[in-house]
């Protein structure tokens, strides 16, 4: 028996042509949509449905049924494909049901070629949606694994193919439906299996006893979607390289080595091999496809995701990290809430049956109950730390690879570090973890430029109670912090196209400036006292108009000289010491208007120093994106609710690369 999955669990698939089971209790439509690395769906095409072509590599129902079958051949999807979701629909236009909640819940069961079966999952929970996904079938580092999902749609087909981005979808669904509705002809092609043939119930098309067509050739690679927005949007994708266009896949006979020691992939006869060459060729450890045949996760890979380049796809192949150990501990906690609202619900039983709630039979039961508890939860820890396993591998692999904008203080890269000749297109601003995953750290990236401010939370917090006391010593952290950031933004941007500017009223942060000040990349020295606070944010303010002026004229050339076109970042320290009302109001006009023409805040500050001002600062405080100097669990991710612990990246303790990276940056901008 396969696992039995519960919402948002999923579970590695050991063989790439599967056939999905569907008993639904009622007529249902099934299909399926195959997505990209973020989930889009890029046309009708990409849609398998009744009254349009199978894709290659699905084939669906073309009829209504309580009962169906779907044909999977991973293999054989195109190489742009790294998500193929499986939907159910109630058919409209009839007297059936209103909602999936009226009818027995859904059951999916995944099985190999073989007839194995894999995974089910039954689709519980559900009351007013009419459609719903109920299985996601997803390409991670070259293995593919299977994901209960569960989610509906009230609202039906048409908003399902439209939060997969389909502009048509009220089109296409209308499609869809009306060719269920007219009871095309024509069954479902299945792959052959060895088992004997079964018959199915008359309203279910019965697969073929051949093998369906094998494609000769599969799509080119399709362009590589956008990437996440920002680190408040994480984004969502598994990976896979997209160098070009895919080759044709290759028959092989098993027998006939070639010169890699290998099956000759040009002899004729026997299986297609539909591995990608530029992705497996050369590699010491099994190749992907092999791998997950064998039933074990393909050996990471650093840089295995969609882009246009390897920053991009590290880029990408991070938040790909970061989904999966959201979506892994996500399932891990709602298993083992699971066996805990299992395990009350089964003591309240006993304890509610007069003849079970004393003497020997009432201690069995509670016994019982516990033990089945007990396995609950360790099927769920072993699923959860395979998982994470996995990751860590990962991790392991793609951390060397980072580039300096990505890469930790300590990473090799930055003792061959030179100035770059483009900016990157994004920046690490430290680690995030969950408390299940404490040895596995993903990197906080943010895209260039910034389109938010910074504030680094100088104030004593949970986490600084029980390491740090001294209040000076925390806000002399926090600067080091930002003086960390400033450093790391000077060292990725082209000579001269960044400046660093430093308002510091009361001289606090000498101490943690000296890194920028003895490398001399300072645009000018810390503004000190009002008056110095004053004269910067005015002239700030000043090139903030003036370039807004300018872009709207369509004159960006016509600036005067004593503008500095390079983007700026602002650190101010301790505020509000120091800033009267005017200057307040300008800091605000910074932090919304600045980060649109080049002009970034980072703030240094203790907020419950600001309160003093009342709510005039709220909005400030609400733009800013909030660090801490020490591991703190406050930032949220919106789209799963996780409270992830952030640290921040600094170098180690004695360390000059900071240092010699400054000044490599101040001599190339004598140059």
């Amino acid at each position: 028996m396969g696992a039995e999955l519960v919402r948002g669990q999923n579970h590695p698939l050991s063989q790439v042509r599967l056939e999905i089971k569907i008993s639904a209790g009622v007529p249902v439509l099934a299909g399926a949509t195959l997505g990209d690395e973020h989930g889009t769906v890029h046309g009708r095409q990409w849609v398998a449905h009744p009254g349009a072509p199978a894709p290659a590599g699905v084939e669906v129902p073309r009829q209504t049924a309580a009962e169906h079958r779907l044909a999977v051949d991973l293999a054989a999807l195109p190489e742009a494909v790294h998500r193929v979701d499986v939907f159910l629909a109630l058919p409209t236009g009839t007297t059936g049901p209103l909602g999936f909640g009226a009818v027995p819940a859904p059951h999916t069961t995944v099985s190999g070629h073989d007839g194995t079966e894999l995974a089910c999952y039954t689709l519980t929970g559900l009351d007013t949606e009419t459609a719903v996904i109920a299985l996601e079938l997803y390409r991670r580092q070259g293995a593919w694994k299977v994901r209960a999902m569960g989610q509906g749609y009230a609202s039906g087909l048409p908003a399902l193919l439209a939060d997969r981005g389909l502009p048509d979808a009220d089109d296409l669904a209308t499609a869809i439906q009306q060719a269920v509705g007219q009871g095309l002809p024509g069954a479902t092609p299945v792959p052959p299996t060895d088992r004997d043939t079964r018959t199915t119930s008359a309203a279910a098309p019965q697969a073929p006893p051949t093998q369906q067509a094998v494609p000769t050739s599969q799509p080119a690679t399709a362009s590589p979607p956008s990437p996440p927005a920002s680190a408040s949007q994480p984004a969502t994708g598994s990976h896979s390289s997209a160098s070009g266009p895919a080759e044709p896949p290759r028959s092989y006979d098993p027998q006939s080595p070639d010169e890699d020691g290998g099956p000759d992939p040009h002899q004729p006869g026997g299986p297609v091999d539909y591995t990608h060459p530029r992705r497996t060729r050369g590699l010491p450890s099994p190749s992907p496809a092999s791998s997950v045949a064998d039933g074990q996760p393909a050996r990471p890979v650093a840089g295995d995701a969609v882009g246009w380049s390897m920053e991009e796809r590290l880029y990408n192949q991070v938040w790909g990290m970061f989904e999966d150990l959201a979506r892994t501990t996500a399932a891990y906690r709602s298993a083992i809430d699971f066996a805990d609202s299992r395990l009350e619900k089964e003591l309240d039983q006993a304890l509610a049956d007069p003849r079970t709630r004393l003497g020997t039979a009432g201690g069995a039961a509670r016994e019982a109950a516990h033990a089945r508890r007990t396995q609950l939860a360790g099927q769920a820890r072993a699923a959860f730390d395979r998982d994470l396993a996995q990751l860590i591998a990962e991790a392991e692999v793609v951390e060397p690879a980072l580039p300096p904008a990505y890469a930790r203080w300590d990473s090799p890269v930055w003792h061959a570090y030179r100035v770059p000749a483009e900016p990157p297109m994004a920046l690490r601003l430290g680690d995030v973890r969950l408390p299940e995953s404490a040895p596995l750290r993903i990197p906080l990236l943010v895209r260039l430029p910034l389109e938010r401010g910074l504030w680094i939370d100088s104030g004593p917090s949970a986490a600084g109670a029980a390491r740090l006391t001294d209040p000076a010593e925390l806000r002399h952290l926090a600067m080091s912090v930002a003086v960390a950031l400033a450093a790391r933004l000077l060292a990725v941007h082209p000579a001269g196209e960044f400046a660093v500017q430093v308002v510091d009223p009361a001289g606090a942060g000498t101490r943690a400036l000296l890194p920028l000040t003895r490398a001399g990349v300072l645009a000018s020295p810390a503004a000190t006292g009002a008056a110095g606070v004053s004269q910067t944010l005015e002239r700030l303010t000043r090139r903030v108009d003036l370039v807004q002026m300018a872009v709207r004229g369509g004159a960006a050339e016509s600036l005067p000289a004593d503008v500095d076109t390079a983007q700026q970042l602002l650190i101010v320290n301790d505020f509000p010491h120091g800033f009267d009302d005017r200057s307040v109001t300008r800091l605000r006009y910074l932090a919304d208007e600045g980060p649109a023409v080049g002009v970034h805040l980072l703030l240094v500050a203790d907020r419950e120093e600001a309160t003093a001002y009342g709510p005039l600062l709220d909005p400030l405080w609400r733009s800013l994106l909030r660090l801490t100097p020490l591991p703190d669990d406050h930032l949220a991710d919106p789209w799963i609710g996780h409270a992830w612990t952030y640290e921040p990246s600094l170098p180690p303790a004695g360390d000059r690369i900071v240092h010699a990276v400054l000044t490599e940056v101040a001599r190339a901008r004598t140059k």
